[in-house]
């Protein structure tokens, strides 16, 4: 049986490379060098991760693990070899990007919530984690955050995260926790690509 170590280290393996090559896609739109493609899919895959343990005042998890690194590299590389034979890359981009945001919403609220107990900060830190990586990867690329599109993104995470927490405080076990939240922000996330769901946009007023 799966234990829940096992599972979240397995997530957080699966999220980085996820988000290692949708962060190399985008280095593939714009260009970039071999180089280039690493720094873009580490910044995608550890951004988000860096800045929840920094909040958190805990060690940088990738610090602590370095064959994360390794990962994301390898995967970068493999990128930079193969992008070409993707005639659809910026689809491809947005489907790795929301596997790895479903990925580390729960990895992310579940190391916030079992290092404060706090169920805010867990769907907080969940988002962070979630979204923060791919927002730097777009600035860096100067393209529009995906954080920032019509489609809902932001809110995926934070439904994710939050199911994660509620299931979690009426006693369900983390495993079932994790899974359902995982489900549910990438359900949402693929919808909104799938038939183009947003939140109501702000449009002026006259007086």
């Amino acid at each position: 049986m799966l234990t829940l170590s096992a599972l979240l280290e397995a997530l957080g393996w699966a999220g980085t490379a996820v988000f290692a090559m949708a962060g190399a896609l985008t280095a593939s739109r714009k260009q970039l060098d071999p180089v280039g493609f690493v720094l873009i899919a580490c910044v995608t895959a550890f951004g988000g991760g860096t800045l929840r343990d920094l909040l958190l005042d805990r060690t940088v998890f990738w610090l602590s693990e370095p064959g994360l690194v390794v990962l994301a590299a390898t995967v970068a590389m493999a990128v930079f070899f193969t992008a070409h034979w993707v005639e659809r890359r910026f689809a491809m981009l947005l489907w790795a990007d929301a596997v790895g945001m479903a990925l580390f919403t729960v990895v992310g609220a579940e190391a916030a919530y079992r290092h404060t107990e706090d169920g805010l900060i867990a769907i907080l830190m969940g988002t962070i984690t979630a979204t923060f990586g791919g927002l730097l990867r777009d600035m860096i690329c100067a393209e529009l955050p995906l954080l920032l599109r019509k489609e809902i993104y932001a809110t995926a995470a934070a439904a994710g995260a939050g199911a994660f927490v509620a299931l979690t405080a009426i006693g369900l076990p983390y495993t079932v926790a994790i899974c359902a939240g995982m489900a549910l922000a990438f359900t949402i996330r693929a919808a909104a690509l799938r038939w183009g769901w947003s939140l109501p946009a702000y449009t002026a007023r006259v007086g």
